[in-house]
């Protein structure tokens, strides 16, 4: 007998939250790896300055990461077997993965003045360093950094040492665009509501699944253990010996005519 309706609605839900699940951890192990030993980001762990946090921040990119598909495999798999053991692990490891998502956005949120200044002090190293050095890692870490945020360098428009990294401005944006290290200090300062809301919602995607998974898990049990609506039954016939109102055929002599 098949799964009910509630329980293929979740089994469908764990499958398609567990690819996009595969698919994040994937990336995000992708990334971490490759800013830890790229021959282009390397310079990121030689830098004199104290870059703690950043160092820190890759280990732990890496660890999610990792965690994320590990638990996308058992999600995938249980569902896709229905094994209530793997469903298990599944929920067990997904409940820690929930824990640690609503510890992180907290501690970003009460902690947002410290994290901003750690990353900007992270920036202001790795623009001192590039200045002294003219290292190519250090400048595509700059140029990374410049693009992505919509800044330019500790001058803003008008800076004179990492122009080449910046993104590209017309004369007027010249005087009006900002410093990364101000833009940086904004935006956990000033968006901090926003970043906690960020991971609040995904830790409310990964309950809703952890629901489902428990829901599937429970309808997987409920099929085992329910018998099937019909049974077979075997036709035997009665020997005669153990019935009695059927009697023996008499033996009759055979008759030799010659």
């Amino acid at each position: 007998m098949g799964l009910n309706g509630c329980g293929q609605i979740s089994k469908c839900i764990v499958i398609l939250f567990n690819i996009i699940l595969a698919i994040d951890g994937l990336v995000m192990l992708g990334l971490g790896l490759w800013l830890r030993f790229s021959a282009e980001t390397r310079g990121y762990f030689d830098i004199d300055m104290n870059t703690k946090q950043f160092v820190v921040g890759i280990a732990v990119l890496i660890a999610i990461g990792a965690l994320m598909l590990i638990i996308a495999a058992f999600g995938d798999y249980g569902a896709c077997n229905e094994s209530r053991t793997a469903l298990g692990i599944f929920a067990g490891l997904l409940a820690f993965l929930i824990i640690l998502e609503i510890g992180s956005g907290v501690w970003v949120f009460t902690q947002s003045k410290e994290v901003a200044d750690n990353l900007a002090e992270f920036y202001a190293t790795v623009y001192a360093q590039y200045i002294n050095k003219r290292d190519p890692s250090l400048k595509f870490t700059l140029t990374v950094i410049n693009n992505g945020l919509s800044c330019c360098g500790i001058g803003g428009g008008l800076e004179p040492f990492v122009r080449d990294t910046c993104p590209k401005m017309s004369f007027l944006e010249t005087f009006t665009y900002p410093s990364c290290v101000n833009v940086i200090t904004d935006l956990f300062e000033s968006k901090a509501p926003v970043i906690l809301g960020f991971f609040l919602g995904n830790a409310a995607i990964m309950i809703a699944t952890l629901i489902c998974s428990l829901s599937l898990s429970k309808a997987i049990d409920h099929r085992n253990s329910t018998p099937p609506p019909y049974q077979l039954l075997s036709i035997t016939t009665p020997s005669p010996s153990t019935n009695p109102l059927i009697s023996p055929m008499p033996s009759v002599p055979m008759q030799h005519y010659i």
